[in-house]
């Protein structure tokens, strides 16, 4: 005899019992989970631009700390999200089993549109902790790009989502929850906690930006007071492939006055500068240096070009790389404060800080400051 088959049913209202969850909760958290994805969309987007520029951006090479700044913002938000994520995600899981799952096409879309939003948020925070950790094997992609796009996926996903459901949360906000008072307490307790969890994720991250918390960064993937010659690093030298001793090594500068060669004994003898600027990693940690080398603009006026209308192209010995090269505009070439570096804290560049020597320039990315410099492209704006 055949067993009539099983029909599913969603799960009974008792067996989600918490007294926590409530419109009003899942209102607040997904406000402040809102404002933490704008921040995080809006600094992101502009360090994206920065590293891609169209060409309408001019990028200002002051404050000099503006990215340092904006980039530690995006990286410290996007892990204070972390318990407003999961919090969030808590307060509403149990809405995945009403039944029926579908009741009209409009339904259909708005459901539709949450899974991806919830997609797209898990895949953007747990990609940016990976990220922040340096543990790309978990990502069979390239993690810039996939963030990068996946973000638009993300915030298009929160406006539909924003727009659908801005009655419910208006009116959940504008009155008074009906628990009593001890629910009450408890659903602040859970509001206190949560916010007290972003908070320590925070303080206990953010030193690797703002120097004066580092010893409090116990969480914190990098310090920035540790690497050679006192500052992290991302890729060395050998891992480069570049041969840092080569007694034929020449900087090469090209321009529409022609090419000069430079040893370093040539360099050395140039008018000498020192600035004070940071090393900015997308990664979220930063640390200042004392840098001494050849202003840019001085070099760029060897070639017959006008510095403060030229750009240059500066090119690695780092045979491949994504960032092998970059392209430094006008602004920044003709900042005073931009350098080819020879030298760090007063002595001779570490290989793994770009020996012989390297591009250091004001309010750029980490990723922008080529290392390892072997030629110089100036052009000059029409």
């Amino acid at each position: 005899m055949r067993r009539p088959a099983r029909r599913w049913s969603a799960p009974a209202p008792d067996r989600f019992p918490s007294p926590l969850r409530s419109t009003r909760l899942t209102s607040q958290l997904g406000v402040a989970l809102g404002v933490a994805f704008a921040v995080c969309f809006l600094t992101g987007l502009l360090s994206h631009l920065i590293q891609h520029p169209p060409g309408w951006l001019r990028w200002p090479a002051r404050p000099v700390g503006l990215y340092r700044f904006t980039q530690g913002l995006h990286v410290a938000t996007g892990l204070a999200t972390v318990p407003l994520l999961g919090a969030k995600l808590w307060s509403v899981y149990h809405h995945l089993f009403r039944w029926p799952p579908v009741r009209s096409v409009a339904h259909a879309v708005e459901r539709a549109s949450v899974g991806v939003l919830v997609a797209a948020a898990l895949f953007e925070v747990v990609g940016g902790v990976l990220n922040v950790a340096r543990w790309y094997a978990p990502m069979p992609f390239f993690f810039t790009a996939g963030h990068y796009r996946v973000a638009w996926l993300a915030v298009g996903a929160l406006l539909v989502h924003v727009g659908v459901q801005l009655p419910a949360v208006r009116a959940a906000l504008a009155r008074p929850g009906v628990e009593s008072p001890q629910e009450r307490l408890s659903r602040r307790g859970l509001l206190a906690g949560v916010a007290a969890a972003a908070g320590l994720i925070t303080l206990t991250t953010v030193g690797q930006t703002v120097r004066p918390l580092s010893g409090l960064a116990v969480l914190a993937p990098r310090r920035p007071d540790v690497g050679p010659q006192g500052l992290p690093v991302n890729r060395t030298a050998r891992r480069a492939g570049v041969d840092v001793g080569d007694p034929a090594y020449r900087l090469v500068v090209d321009g529409p006055g022609g090419r000069v060669a430079l040893d370093l004994a040539a360099l050395h003898a140039l008018p000498q500068h020192t600035a004070d600027l940071p090393i900015a990693c997308v990664e979220g940690w930063s640390a200042t240096g004392r840098w001494t080398g050849v202003r840019l603009r001085d070099l760029v006026a060897l070639v017959g070009a006008d510095p403060d209308r030229a750009s240059v192209r500066v090119e690695s010995l780092e045979a491949a790389g994504r960032y092998r090269a970059s392209t430094v505009g006008p602004a920044h070439v003709g900042d005073p404060a931009t350098l080819i570096a020879l030298r760090l804290g007063g002595e001779p560049l570490h290989p793994d800080h770009g020996y012989p020597a390297r591009l250091i320039a004001p309010n750029r990315p980490g990723v922008l400051q080529t290392k390892w410099v072997g030629r110089l492209v100036v052009r000059e704006a029409g």
